[in-house]
């Protein structure tokens, strides 16, 4: 509740019989300046006119300084009543100055809560929903056709020794796919893997055959246009067993691109080259929404002296194996041109999936 802090004003009529002429004028003086002061206090819109009012009033260049200056020509006598009135008319303007403050930082308040409230009753913002990369569907999607017909997944690290990218795998020293334009070399004589088959050799190192496994990762090679990324992903598999043909090869691959782009695909095998099987193959595939023979995968039959390496007797174990790019096989299966457009991260380009 706001309480009314100007003082009944004192004129000169209220002043002794024998004031002094001095006097008089001062208190005139006094009475004349309060009611602008309070006026001004009152139409103060926020608290720095405010404050640069208080300096202005109430500071030491102030006008009720001013009167208080001019109490030295006062008679002794004259000066206790100068200095009550000076005193008065200081106190109220200090209290409107109180109050005045007081309003502007409540009403400074409520607006922020105004501007600020929320209406809870209003529907929030509907953030929209993530989804997979569609490298990432088509991976987990092959993964599971595999895990289906038994294979197990595997995994290995993506820094591999030269023995296991290359050696172990039956590539030679002056291989070409060992040259410096095609493989990520680390200072310490490692290598980024350049394919998934390493794993072949983990894999047999560790798991008693028989045993088929399938291992999805990233690969890296010097390679980089609109078809070709030097970061990619492959799928390799492996399967290891007593009277492994490659009739059963055969099978397996063809069973798995029919479960991934339907019944109607058909397939054929071209003889290839492949160090660490023999003999090998490239698969392709002729689907109705190509209309033409697309390559897919490499493949073949794990040569004896990978399994020497890995461990295992090439006379009581066969194997075969196979290698699928996931970018290529991602690029078919939703009609994408430039393999660079996977790793932009273009939004317009990803929410299509």
């Amino acid at each position: 509740m706001e309480t009314n802090t100007e003082p009944t004003e004192t004129t000169t009529a209220a002043l002794p019989e024998g004031a002094s002429p001095e006097l008089r004028a001062l208190v005139d003086d006094l009475a004349a300046r309060m009611p602008e002061a309070f006026a001004r206090l009152d139409a103060a819109t926020d608290s720095a006119a405010l404050e640069e009012l208080r300096v202005e009033l109430l500071g030491k260049k102030g006008f009720l300084s001013e009167l208080n200056a001019r109490m030295g020509k006062l008679a002794p006598e004259e000066k206790p009543l100068a200095g009550k009135h000076l005193n008065e008319r200081k106190g109220a303007l200090q209290g409107r100055y109180a109050e005045r403050k007081d309003e502007l930082e409540r009403a400074a308040l409520a607006a922020a809560l105004e501007a600020e409230a929320v209406d809870v009753t209003m529907p929030g913002i509907r953030p929209r929903p993530g989804h997979l990369h569609p490298v990432t569907r088509v991976t987990d999607e092959i993964v599971a056709i595999f895990e289906g017909m038994g294979f197990f997944t595997a995994s290995g690290p993506q820094v591999e020794s030269e023995w296991l990218n290359f050696e172990s795998l039956n590539i030679p020293a002056d291989h070409p796919a060992r040259d410096m334009q095609d493989t990520f070399w680390t200072e310490r004589g490692m290598v980024l893997r350049t394919h998934t088959s390493p794993t072949q050799i983990r894999v047999m190192r560790t798991t008693p055959p028989p045993f088929a496994a399938v291992t999805p990762g990233r690969v890296y090679r010097c390679d980089s246009d609109a078809t070709h990324s030097p970061m990619f992903h492959q799928i390799e598999g492996l399967l290891v067993d007593r009277d492994v043909s490659f009739c059963h090869l055969k099978g397996v691959l063809n069973e798995f691109v029919r479960a991934l782009f339907g019944r109607d695909v058909k397939t054929r095998f071209r003889p290839s080259f492949f160090p660490f099987t023999e003999p090998s193959a490239e698969m392709d595939i002729w689907a109705p929404f190509s209309n033409n023979w697309m390559e897919v995968l490499g493949c073949g039959m794990v040569h004896p002296q990978v399994l020497r390496n890995a461990g295992l007797d090439p006379e009581e174990w066969k194997g075969f194996a196979f290698g699928l790019g996931v970018d290529r096989l991602a690029m078919i299966r939703y009609g994408i041109t430039d393999i660079r457009l996977l790793y932009q991260n273009d939004m317009r380009f990803l929410r299509q999936f």
